[in-house]
Parts: C-alpha cells; sequence; structure tokens
C-alpha cells in the first residue's frame, strides 16, 4: 500500500500511525501498531510479570498443601477415634445383637445372625494363632475384640474379630497391600481363631471346627476385620476354604455347599459396617 500523502494534503505529524480499510478477507480482530517500548517501563512490566506469576504459583501450591492438610487431617481425626472405639463404643454397637444380611447367603438369599456372646477384650495374642499375630506385628496391636453369632437355623456358628492397630496411615496401606499381592487372606496357617461359648450353641466351636474364613485389612481406619464359620454340630472339617473360594460359582466343598464362606463374609462385612458408620458419626461430631 502506498502511504505517501496526498498532494495539497495536511502533513501528518510525526509518530502518527495511517489507517486502513478492513478488507472482505479479514476476518479476525484488526491488528494495532506497538509502540516502541521505553526501557524503563519493559523492566517495570518484567518485574510485574514474575511478581504476578510468583503469587499465582504461590496461591495454586498453598491450595494443594491445604488440600493434602486438610486430607491428612480427616484421616488422623478418623484415626484417632478409632483407637479409642474399641473402649468407648457401646458393645451392642459394635457388635449389634442382630445383624441383617439381606442377600447375603448363596443365591443372595437373606440371612439374620444372632449374637451368642461377646468376649472380654484383650491382647492379640490371646484370640490370634502365632503366625497371623506375626504378620499383623507390623501394624501394632492395640486391642483385640470378639463376638460370636449363629444363624437363624442354629446350624452355623460364627466368629467375628476386629483387631485395632497402634500404625498410621502408610502402615496400614503397606499391610492392606503385601495381604493383596502375597494372597495371605487365603492361606490356612493364618486362619482366626474361634471364640466358643461353653452352654451355647458354639460350645464345640474349636480349631478343627473352622471350615471358612476371611481376613480384611482396613486402610481408612486402624482396624483388621475377620471372621471364621464353621458347623453347629462340632463336626471338624479337614480343608478349610477361605471365604472368596467357597463363595465362587459352582464350589463343591462342604464349606461352599453348607453357605459358610457366605456365612463368614456376611457377618464380617455387617460389623465393618456398623464401625465405619460408628467411626464417621463420632468424627463428624468431633470436629
Amino acid at each position: 500500500m502506498d502511504l505517501t500523502p496526498r498532494p495539497g494534503a495536511t502533513p501528518a505529524p510525526p509518530g502518527a500511525y495511517y489507517a486502513y480499510a478492513e478488507t472482505p478477507a479479514e476476518t479476525t480482530t484488526r491488528l494495532r501498531p506497538v509502540r516502541a517500548r521505553h526501557p524503563v517501563r519493559t523492566a517495570a512490566a518484567a518485574v510485574c510479570a514474575v511478581l504476578g506469576l510468583g503469587l499465582i504459583g504461590g496461591a495454586v501450591t498453598g491450595s494443594w498443601l491445604t488440600g493434602d492438610s486438610a486430607a491428612r487431617s480427616g484421616d488422623d481425626s478418623a484415626y484417632s477415634v478409632s483407637r479409642s472405639a474399641w473402649h468407648e463404643v457401646p458393645v451392642d454397637t459394635l457388635f449389634p445383637r442382630t445383624l441383617k444380611g439381606d442377600g447375603a447367603g448363596p443365591g443372595a438369599t437373606d440371612r439374620v445372625w444372632t449374637r451368642v456372646a461377646v468376649a472380654s477384650d484383650s491382647g492379640c495374642a490371646a484370640g490370634l494363632d502365632p503366625l497371623l499375630l506375626k504378620t499383623l506385628r507390623p501394624v501394632g496391636c492395640e486391642r483385640l475384640v470378639r463376638a460370636t453369632y449363629t444363624d437363624a437355623t442354629r446350624s452355623s456358628v460364627t466368629t467375628v474379630g476386629m483387631v485395632f492397630a497402634e500404625a498410621d496411615t502408610d502402615a496400614m496401606n503397606a499391610l492392606s497391600a503385601r495381604f493383596t499381592t502375597q494372597r495371605l487372606a487365603g492361606r490356612s496357617d493364618l486362619m482366626p481363631r474361634t471364640y466358643p461359648v461353653e452352654d451355647t450353641v458354639a460350645a464345640g466351636f474349636g480349631d478343627r471346627q473352622r471350615a471358612s474364613w476371611t481376613v480384611h485389612v482396613l486402610t481408612e481406619l486402624p482396624v483388621v476385620v475377620f471372621a471364621v464359620s464353621g458347623f453347629a454340630d462340632g463336626r471338624t472339617v479337614a480343608e478349610p476354604q477361605p471365604a472368596a473360594e467357597a463363595m465362587a460359582a459352582g464350589a463343591t466343598t462342604a464349606p461352599a455347599q453348607a453357605g459358610l464362606g457366605h456365612e463368614a463374609k456376611g457377618v464380617a462385612d455387617r460389623v465393618e459396617r456398623t464401625l465405619r458408620r460408628t467411626v464417621t458419626d463420632l468424627t463428624e461430631k468431633a470436629e
């Protein structure tokens, strides 16, 4: 484009910019001329940019740190509440007198379990075999609580227990990962012990009567939940089977056919859910 002034036109002052008509081909916003930057202004702008980025970065980092801190605080609160639950929460809350297992039986049938008795709280050595005790040693044992239930037909009995650990989140996560990767929950030499009760349907429920079991290491709480089931008539079981295997489709072992895998898993799940709800309520009240 020829920018020479027309003959007779008034000369433009120094530094003026000439506009030009927008052509049909231009569909974006017209670019404006950019004046040369003064060195001082350029330096000032650079400083402002650096300061601005610093403030933004600080704000973002602060939000990350705050979020992590808040999450950790929540975990700490739940862990703190859980550690005292074994002696502060009523026994009828930890181990309800009746557990309802809607759809918890074979073929999604309903189950109802009635509490037979509750054991006195104790150290873990009293209720765990030495090898299981050794396996749980990395998380420590604050206390062990147990109870025994029977089903509505009084043909099966199940001991359920909770190990309240001394560990923090990292240690509980590590133990949970170990149970998963090494498949420890399925090892019969790590099977929990029973809690037999004289003059009840569980009077003959000893180590040789153990038929199916489950062990679950929680990570949101410092607790290990377990359950072990057997026949109420005191018959021995030559080959106990983990609940996960006994509940599998097509399983034909005696524990599977009797639904004892479902008994162990069903009772353990209901007690675990009750504990989670209780800790959540207590944590919210504490906050």
